[in-house]
């Protein structure tokens, strides 16, 4: 009798078809809730991985503006009031510190540039030659200064201020001259437009830029604003920054420094992506539990309509067991297919979102097992109480059901 009752039984994949041609006989309603389930699911995986790629691309566009860069500010200190120089001993600095290996000081002011009576506004930065590595600052044409010019009136311009100086349509060249102020400044350079860096305090296509002697033509009383550094590849970034400001409040007497280490920042970055792209996954999430709450109606109204079919088979014998495992599948199918469906979506709109906006698209590891896998949790927690509630039917009560 056992064999008998063995051999009668349906296999699990008679069942799992047998609920498959339930859904499909609900018509209209099995696909409302599984365009619910996969919107939900595509909702997850579309929004971990727009919130991946957007971390990826700031934190790219931070990254290739150099994390080998320190700057150093000098904030007004009450307790010292000695006002700052206008340089400093580079030098003496770099053979202090060996994992430097440039270094420049920055003293910045206002200046309106002029050129055959076409004006530009602009910031004049005073520097040494240093800045054009650490920058990464391309030249259109000409050079960059040099420690040889020291004493002459040379000048590098911007590529925006530049722009700005054309005289009738005649672009600015190398060797021509500019007036800022009283004085005459002959170009030796015009920098390519490049994207601002936010590790640096330079707008370069705002700029241009002298040696510290021309500028202390003009600002006599100028001081140093900034120091930027540029670390050797095994340095110690952190180490490096402390040296520095240990360096550098020596030699200004106790005023006040603040070094920044970009690489921090790009670590806070990061945090902040992270939080970003789950708050995404949750919004997602919500999604998903509104699908989830679409399969449960329409497996109640499901088990509503197929109470006679029920009594049916519980009078030929099915046990409540194979009811709920019946009622059951119907929903894990439901996810299987909508989970399936969701995870093509996502990860196609999150690959047309990335093409459009110009990233770079890069799969999130995370997105498909947990888009997937949140799905098909949804669906059996959705669909076990309409389960549950169909195992439970007296059979005697669901024959009598018109």
């Amino acid at each position: 009798m056992a064999g008998a009752e063995s051999m009668s039984a349906p296999t699990g994949s008679q069942v799992f078809v047998e609920a498959i041609d339930s859904l499909r006989l609900l018509g209209r309603r099995s696909v409302l809730a599984l365009l619910g389930i996969v919107i939900g699911s595509a909702s997850i995986i579309a929004l971990l991985n727009v919130g991946r790629n957007a971390a990826d691309e700031a934190l790219r566009t931070f990254k290739d503006m150099g994390t080998d860069t320190l700057v150093a500010s000098f904030p007004f200190s009450a307790d010292n009031k000695r006002p700052l120089p206008i340089t400093l001993d580079v030098q003496a600095i770099r053979q202090a510190l060996p994992q430097v290996s440039d270094l420049a000081p920055l003293t910045q002011q206002s200046v309106r540039v002029s050129r055959e009576g076409v004006h530009a506004d602009a910031s004049l930065v005073g520097t040494t030659t240093d800045l054009a590595a650490i920058m990464g600052l391309r030249l259109h044409s000409g050079r960059f200064i040099s420690p040889l010019d020291q004493r002459a009136t040379f000048i590098v311009v911007g590529a925006r201020v530049a722009e700005d100086l054309r005289v009738r349509g005649r672009p600015l060249h190398v060797n021509d001259v500019l007036q800022i102020d009283h004085y005459l400044f002959q170009v030796i350079g015009i920098a390519a437009s490049q994207s601002d860096n936010t590790l640096l305090p330079i707008l370069a296509d705002e700029s241009v830029w002298v040696s510290l002697d021309s500028l202390r033509r003009l600002r006599p009383s100028a001081e140093i604003g900034n120091l930027v550094a540029r670390v050797v590849a095994d340095a110690d970034l952190a180490a490096t920054a402390v040296a520095l400001e240990a360096q550098l409040k020596q030699r200004l007497d106790g005023r006040e420094v603040s070094v920044q280490i970009p690489q921090q920042l790009l670590e806070g970055l990061q945090r902040q992506a992270d939080t970003f792209t789950w708050l995404l996954a949750g919004l997602g999430g919500i999604s998903l539990v509104v699908g989830g709450v679409g399969v449960m109606n329409v497996m109640l109204m499901n088990v509503i309509e197929r109470r006679r079919e029920i009594g049916v088979r519980m009078a030929l014998g099915a046990r409540p067991r194979d009811i709920r495992r019946l009622f059951l599948l119907e929903a894990v199918a439901l996810s299987i297919v909508g989970a399936t469906l969701g995870a093509v979506l996502g990860v196609a709109s999150a690959y047309g979102f990335a093409w459009f906006s110009g990233w770079q698209f890069s799969l999130s590891p995370l997105s498909l097992p947990l888009g997937i896998g949140s799905s098909l949790l949804m669906g059996v927690f959705f669909g076990l109480y309409p389960a549950i509630s169909a195992s439970r039917l007296s059979p005697i009560t669901a024959l009598r059901d018109e």
